[in-house]
This record gives structure tokens, sequence and C-alpha cells, in this order.
């Protein structure tokens, strides 16, 4: 099992809380943590790989690359703190609760859940709000 979290920004995060939530929740998928790199950035650093990988010309709050064949999770992920950020604000919750949020999108997705289709996104956010419920606390 190897989960690396690697954050190039200056801003602190829980690197514990955050490779807790990706465990917990791979786990409870039924996935076994085979290799992971989770990567917590800015906006320019994931504008260029939206760019160069699935030909975005904008910044997005994460990017999932699965390279898995049958239960074993191998991937990355790379979260932009910037968008994470702008969510939050949007949202108006707590940057580390829309950050936990966004740190369980991406582990569903190398999980396999989708959410390009409305039914797919309905389930994804079912999912999220389930997960998430365990993990924010009143301080969060």
């Amino acid at each position: 099992m190897s989960l690396q979290i690697y954050n190039t920004t200056r801003r602190d995060i829980s690197e514990s809380l955050l490779s807790g939530i990706v465990t917990t929740v791979l786990q409870e998928e039924g996935f076994l943590l085979e290799s992971l790199v989770a990567v917590y950035c800015g906006n320019k650093m994931i504008h260029r790989i939206n760019r160069e990988f699935l030909q975005h010309d904008y910044p997005t709050d994460t990017i999932t690359f699965s390279y898995s064949k049958g239960p074993e999770i191998d991937g990355e992920f790379y979260i932009s703190l910037d968008a994470v950020e702008e969510n939050s604000t949007r949202f108006k919750v707590s940057f580390n609760e829309e950050l936990m949020r966004v740190t369980i999108h991406s582990a569903l997705h190398l999980a396999g859940y989708q959410d390009e289709k409305d039914e797919e996104r309905k389930v994804m956010q079912e999912k999220e709000a389930f997960y998430l419920k365990r993990f924010v606390t009143p301080s969060t």
C-alpha cells in the first residue's frame, strides 16, 4: 500500500486527515490501495494538466487518472486548492469541508464512479454527502 501526498502550495493542509479520507472511501467501496499519488496544487498547475491531457483550457477543482485493473487502486489525482477556495466561497462552506468533499470526489472517481450524466452525478453527490458526514466536525 502506497499513498503519497504532495502539497505544492504554501497553504497548510492536514495530510493525515486527507490520507484517512482516501483510505476509508476506497476500502469501504471494496478496493485495495496499491499505489496512489495525490497532488494538492494551484490553478496554474491544474490548468496545464487539464489542457495537456483533457484538452480543456481552464482550471478545475480536480483531475483524476486511474490506471487500475481490478480491485487494486493504482492512480493519481490533482486537486487545485485555489479552486477549492473559490468553491468554498460559492457554496458557503469552510475551506476544509470543501477540501474534504473534493478529496472524496477524487477517491470515488478512482473507485469507478463517474459524473458526466445527471444520474451519475446524483449518485456521486449522494456518496460524497455520505462520506463527508463522517469527517466533518463542527470546527471544520
